[in-house]
């Protein structure tokens, strides 16, 4: 049996930067009483990465460091640095995240208080890594909770009232080997915390032990895949809720009678809906403005149109998402070069907003039509600011469905 009370899993890819800021800060801050190893899985890597883990594992840091031969995506990579861990315990740590050491302790020493725990969630603590200010927590627990072994309705029910995500969590190890296959249709933490507490008890403290950097200060406009997922995955949260109620009927803990059926159906639902209110401000952020709009239609569609997100998108989101659809119909259409702008009285302020909606680099924006060459006849867009000026443009020979008036897009947005 291994001696290592607790495995810190980091997987990775082409992330020097990130991994080195983040073991920098694993050297300088941790202090633990009981053996740990740090375990990165690199996922095939083509920067310094392994030169990155070699540096740290010089400098004394109980590091093991495995790089697969091939990239097998995020999820499976997180897998991965999970089931490589020796350690009793095993927690994931993402390479632009931090711990916080002494409640990750606290946490170690109330689970060896507690052989009964299968798994020890936290909500996580959002982070701006630029300016060191602790923000806001993801959900809130306020006291400290056990749930005993099967007890799936209470545990549904607390997600649901709190809207609580199982997502990060100090594992049992004996335990965690059978809980956990990556899954593509149902969001994986639901369908785990179910295996965990089908062999145990489970526990949410109040505390956070882990931080989440939504603004880094080594890299300002990085992806991060978790704001991806939360923004896309709400139809994957819904498939995590109903595998959770599936394994809890088919534990016979939660009733299946039409009724009963329909109230679980109806809390998924209403849950989903509130997943989506979360994804529909990130995509704004994000100037996802036509993705945004089509969480906006599915939120009004199921009973949200009060919702202070979709209220606020309803006030300002109409002219950016026509925009929007008007650059992603350039950027897809082939030897398409030009773009004329006709008839509008602030051509400034409208540029302005083209870009922000990201119009594709290579089109070069032209203020006021010249006469066309045969060329631009079929490599140029227009943008007319009425609808009646459309005719002249068609007349002139440039390609009827790429010459649109403000009405045309304004038609695509039904708000």
């Amino acid at each position: 049996m291994s001696s290592i009370k607790l495995s810190i899993c980091i997987p990775t890819y082409n992330r020097e930067k990130h991994l080195h800021d983040c073991l920098e800060r694993c050297h300088r801050d941790f202090r633990f009483d009981f053996p740990y190893e740090i375990v990165i899985s690199d996922n095939a890597s083509t920067d310094n990465t392994g030169a990155v883990a070699k540096e740290f594992i010089e400098r004394g840091m109980p590091i093991r460091y495995v790089r697969g031969a091939e990239n097998v995506g995020m999820i499976p990579n997180m897998s991965s640095s999970l089931r490589l861990g020796r350690g009793e315990y095993l927690l994931y740590l993402a390479d632009d995240d931090r711990l916080i050491p002494q409640e990750v302790a606290n946490i170690v020493a109330y689970l060896d208080e507690n052989p009964n725990i299968t798994v020890c969630h936290a909500p996580w603590a959002m982070y701006d890594g630029i300016n060191e200010v602790e923000g806001g927590l993801f959900y809130t627990v306020n006291e400290d909770k056990v749930f005993p072994q099967k007890s799936f309705a209470e545990v549904f029910n607390y997600m649901f009232r709190g809207h609580i995500f199982p997502e990060i969590g100090i594992y049992r190890a004996s335990a965690f080997r059978s809980s956990w296959v990556p899954r593509d249709i149902c969001f994986y933490p639901f369908p785990m915390l179910a295996h965990f507490l089908d062999q145990g008890d489970i526990a949410f403290r109040r505390t956070p032990f882990y931080r989440q950097v939504i603004a880094s200060n080594v890299e300002r406009d990085r992806v991060q895949g978790g704001a991806q997922i939360a923004a896309t995955g709400w139809d994957q949260y819904r498939g995590g809720l109903e595998y959770f109620l599936y394994f809890a009927s088919k534990r016979g803990k939660v009733g299946t009678s039409p009724d009963e059926r329909a109230t679980q159906e109806h809390l998924c639902r209403n849950f989903t809906l509130q997943r989506m209110a979360v994804s529909m401000r990130l995509l704004v952020g994000m100037r996802e403005y036509v993705k945004a709009y089509e969480v906006y239609t599915r939120m009004v569609f199921g009973g949200f149109d009060e919702h202070p997100e979709v209220m606020s998108f309803k006030e300002g989101g109409l002219l950016a998402t026509a925009l929007q659809t008007l650059s992603w119909q350039l950027g897809v259409t082939a030897g398409i070069e030009n773009l004329v702008i006709s008839g509008y009285p602030d051509i400034v302020t409208l540029k302005e907003r083209l870009q922000r909606v990201r119009l594709p680099s290579r089109l070069e924006i032209i203020d006021e039509p010249v006469e066309p060459t045969p060329a631009q006849l079929g490599n140029t867009a227009i943008l007319v600011h009425l609808p009646e000026e459309r005719a002249r443009f068609v007349e002139m020979g440039y390609l009827p469905n790429l010459v649109f008036a403000q009405d045309d897009l304004i038609r695509t947005i039904l708000l």
